[in-house]
């Protein structure tokens, strides 16, 4: 790796400032001032900027339960994004691992690991996201088996081309149901529960595949663990 981009990628340095930093002759390797931002490094080198030895981040994967009132989009709107919860460098290469709306609550993974979040979301791993569905009104009796049903065979959505994939109902309580997805589409959830005369009144997000937030507390994170990371 080139010393301009080391430093870029173990700091907040640009690579107009690390070129900078290097001519002020700020950064040595190895004990010795280097001033050339070509400079070929790996992570057996000792890069030292001012003082301070530098080191690689490498990849994270995060869990966290995400409280409502925070956006897990990549730029700042009306919400405080959900990677600013998480006390890691460099989070701006925090990217989530699929999307909650702003109101719904629960699980959210977040990587800088492009492969490993893609097998987390592709279709074609089946991994399936349980929630659990607060209704307005009850569903129960007839109405329930005829959605219970509806669901396992897919339901037409409007704007949508295709059904749903088959997903899994089943009821905790007369407003509170549990739903497994094996996909990913704009408000399903909600739009699912609206097609079948129902409202969502909160969403709350408890697993995805063989991850689940256990006792983690709203807003709190947590580093997977290493066999954890494997499980995809």
């Amino acid at each position: 790796m080139r010393l301009d981009r080391f430093l870029c990628e173990t700091t907040d340095l640009t690579r107009s400032l690390a070129k900078k930093a290097l001519h002020r002759e700020e950064v040595q390797v190895n004990g010795e001032v280097v001033k050339n931002p070509a400079t070929q490094v790996d992570e057996q080198s000792r890069v030292v900027w001012n003082g301070e030895r530098l080191a690689l981040v490498g990849l994270r994967y995060v869990m966290l339960h995400k409280p409502a009132g925070v956006e897990c989009s990549a730029r700042r709107g009306l919400y405080p994004l959900v990677r600013e919860l998480v006390d890691l460098p460099h989070l701006e290469r925090l990217q989530t691992v699929g999307r909650l709306d702003v109101d719904t609550t629960g699980l959210v993974l977040l990587t800088d690991d492009g492969q490993w979040s893609h097998r987390v979301t592709s279709p074609k791993r089946h991994w399936g996201k349980v929630y659990r569905v607060t209704l307005a009104e009850p569903l129960e009796g007839d109405a329930l088996d005829t959605a219970v049903s509806g669901f396992a065979e897919g339901l037409m959505l409007d704007g949508e081309e295709k059904p749903t994939r088959p997903a899994q109902l089943a009821m905790r309580s007369s407003h509170v149901a549990e739903l497994t997805l094996f996909e990913g589409k704009y408000h399903q959830v909600k739009r699912m529960f609206a097609a079948i005369g129902h409202h969502v009144v909160a969403l709350h997000r408890e697993s995805i595949g063989p991850l689940s937030l256990g006792e983690l507390a709203p807003g709190a994170w947590r580093e997977l663990t290493e066999d954890e990371v494997a499980l995809f």
